[in-house]
């Protein structure tokens, strides 16, 4: 006889259970790995879309900041302007 033969002449009804339990144990880590994957999917998913807001918001809020430090300047220029008016009448 083979190797392979003694052992399955060898194998008892509570081999048998013991290794079916085992296959079905596998069958739900498998299961629950798959689900564990696709919900780990789902959340990258939804955190690659929050990512992209987010770097929208990111470019919009920069340029805005350009714009408010242009304004600024615009208005630090105007008021710099009038305080030498003001001197030049002043000191006239």
């Amino acid at each position: 006889m083979t190797v392979k033969a003694v052992r399955e002449s060898e194998m008892t009804g509570d081999d048998f259970l013991s290794l079916e339990e085992k296959v079905y144990r596998t069958i739900e880590l498998l299961k629950a790995a798959r689900e564990s994957a696709a919900n780990a999917e789902r959340n990258a998913g939804r955190l690659r879309d929050q990512l992209s807001e987010q770097e929208e918001e990111t470019v919009r809020l920069r340029q805005e900041v350009i714009s408010l430090r242009k304004e600024r300047e615009e208005v630090r220029t105007r008021i710099e302007k009038m305080v030498k008016q003001i001197d030049a009448l002043t000191t006239a």
